[in-house]
């Protein structure tokens, strides 16, 4: 029997192709509560105080997420192959990110930066970074 994957983007099992992992926190900030966008409102000097239209069925606003990578070689030249495959991918822009072990959503991202954090080790074989993503519509998680 198959092993399931931890990780698959746009339908690669990344730790098999470029040796990638969750990291700290990845799994907080991929599922954290979702914000919702503002209620209509009405500020009217011919009323005291506002009027708030609050809608029966709320729509969710997009949101940003910051979301923590490693990368393992098993030389520099192998880890070096497997970082720049990885950003080559990210770089492509539109991104399927699924956690088959965790739950069924496909999260439609689209990457937009590095973050704030970055590190590899004195060996040149691993590295945990940040990577910016963008999902416009939390409420579409299917393919």
């Amino acid at each position: 029997m198959d092993k399931i994957p931890e990780l698959k983007i746009n339908k690669y099992p990344v730790y098999d192709f470029f040796g990638v992992r969750m990291g700290d926190g990845f799994l907080d900030a991929l599922t954290e509560p979702l914000s919702l966008k503002e209620n209509i409102q009405n500020e009217s000097r011919l009323e005291h105080g506002k009027r708030v239209i609050v809608d029966e069925n709320p729509k969710f606003a997009s949101r940003e997420v910051l979301l923590d990578f490693t990368i393992t070689g098993n030389s520099p030249a192998d880890f070096l192959t497997k970082k720049n495959g990885f950003l080559a991918l990210m770089y492509k822009g539109n991104i399927k990110l699924e956690v088959p072990q965790v739950n069924t959503n496909v999260y439609n991202l689209i990457y937009r930066s590095k973050g704030t954090d970055y590190g590899m080790n004195a060996q040149r074989t691993f590295c945990h970074m940040m990577l910016k993503f963008e999902e416009p519509n939390p409420n579409n998680r299917s393919e």
